[in-house]
C-alpha cells in the first residue's frame, strides 16, 4: 500500500478520532494536539500496519496509548497550572496586594492540629494527599482497600473537627 493510499485511509476516520479525542481530553485544543500526535505516529509506523487489520481499532489503540502516556508524564511532573484570571501580583505595591490569611502563625497552628491526628490515619491521608491512588496505598501499606478508604475518611473528619473553630 502506498503512502498516499495509507494517508487517505487514515483521514477517512478523522471524525471518529475527533470524537474520541474530545471524549478523552475534554478540551478542543488538547484534542487537536492528540489527533495530530496520533496521525503522526500512525504515519511514522505505517510499515507496522498489516493490510486487512481493522484500521479504526489500530488508530484507536494509538490514540489511547498516546493519551495515557501523556497523562502519566504530566502526573509525574507534578506540574502546577495557574488558572487565575491574569492577576499579576509580581510588580504590585504592598498596599494593593490582598491580605493573605495564611500567615506563619496560622500555618503553625494548622500543622499542629493536623499532626495531632493519630499517625495511622495521618500516614494514609498524607499518601492520598501526595497523589497516591487508593489501590497504591493499599499495596504499599499492605492493608485492605476498605481500610484505606475508611482511614482517609476518618482523617478528614478528625482534621475538620480539630479545625472547626478555625474556619
Amino acid at each position: 500500500m502506498s503512502k498516499s493510499e495509507f494517508s487517505s485511509m487514515i483521514l477517512t476516520h478523522q471524525d471518529f478520532l475527533r470524537q474520541l479525542a474530545l471524549k478523552l481530553t475534554k478540551s478542543h485544543d488538547d484534542s487537536d494536539d492528540l489527533i495530530q500526535e496520533t496521525l503522526f505516529k500512525a504515519l511514522k509506523n505505517r510499515d507496522k500496519f498489516q493490510e486487512g487489520t481493522n484500521i479504526k481499532g489500530w488508530l484507536y489503540t494509538i490514540m489511547k496509548n498516546t493519551f495515557i502516556n501523556a497523562y502519566r508524564k504530566r502526573k509525574n511532573q507534578n506540574t502546577f497550572v495557574d488558572e487565575t484570571e491574569n492577576k499579576y501580583f509580581l510588580n504590585m505595591r504592598e498596599s494593593e496586594k490582598s491580605v493573605s490569611t495564611d500567615s506563619i502563625v496560622d500555618h503553625k497552628y494548622i500543622m499542629q492540629q493536623i499532626n495531632s491526628v493519630d499517625k495511622t490515619y495521618l500516614e494514609t491521608f498524607m499518601m492520598y494527599y501526595n497523589g497516591y491512588k487508593y489501590e497504591e496505598i493499599s499495596e504499599i501499606l499492605g492493608i485492605p482497600l476498605g481500610t484505606v478508604k475508611s482511614r482517609i475518611f476518618l482523617a478528614r473528619r478528625k482534621m475538620m473537627d480539630k479545625l472547626k473553630d478555625y474556619r
